[in-house]
């Protein structure tokens, strides 16, 4: 399955079960060092090539977090498709990555379920693996999908009047910025 098909696709379309590999992205010395200058994990597993080279591992290997990051940023998600990562669980690190290993992920949608009658919720399984083929990392994911709207029909623009109608904070909507059907993407009654 061509890994841009997953999501670019109608939603109602994927099945249980399709799979897709990623593209690769292969590991640096300079992603380590940002990595840890972002973070704040200077680890000398990660940061001191001295240190590590005495190490388990015989040199310095990327952050697992680093590893899990780029997973996801190797997901071919659609803009106009995928709403919002709901959910990131049972995260595995199976393998250390090295400088200079390349890494792509080898994805299954595990299910999908409407939330509502524009979003599902795909679950997906990643499995992170190296130039070897060997597995490094292991999660699953949930993400908010919108299924295709119907581009034929026009709808109509409401614009915003006052504050209140803006949802802007102190507004009389105690939900401050975030309209609510945002909120509720990230666990409100709809999508438990």
């Amino acid at each position: 399955m061509n890994a841009a098909a997953l999501l670019d696709g109608h939603v109602g379309e994927l099945t249980d079960g399709a799979e897709f590999t990623t593209h690769g992205r292969t590991i640096t010395e300079a992603d380590l060092t940002s990595f840890s200058a972002l973070t704040g994990d200077w680890h000398p597993q990660h940061s001191d090539a001295e240190w590590a080279a005495r190490s388990r591992f015989s040199g310095r290997v990327a952050h697992g977090m680093l590893v899990l990051s780029y997973a996801v940023g190797l997901m071919p998600f659609d803009p106009e498709r995928v709403v919002a990562l709901r959910g990131l669980e049972s995260a595995t690190f199976k393998r250390p990555v090295a400088i200079g290993d390349t890494i792509r992920v080898r994805c299954r949608v595990e299910s999908t379920r409407p939330l509502d009658d524009r979003n599902s919720l795909v679950t997906l399984a990643l499995r992170v693996v190296n130039q070897h083929g060997r597995t490094v990392a292991l999660a699953g994911m949930n993400a908010v999908c919108r299924e295709e709207e119907d581009r034929s029909i026009e709808k109509p623009v409401v614009r915003a009047t006052n504050d209140a109608d803006r949802g802007a904070p102190g507004a009389n909507d105690s939900s401050g910025p975030w309209a609510e059907d945002v909120l509720s993407l990230y666990g409100g009654e709809a999508y438990l």
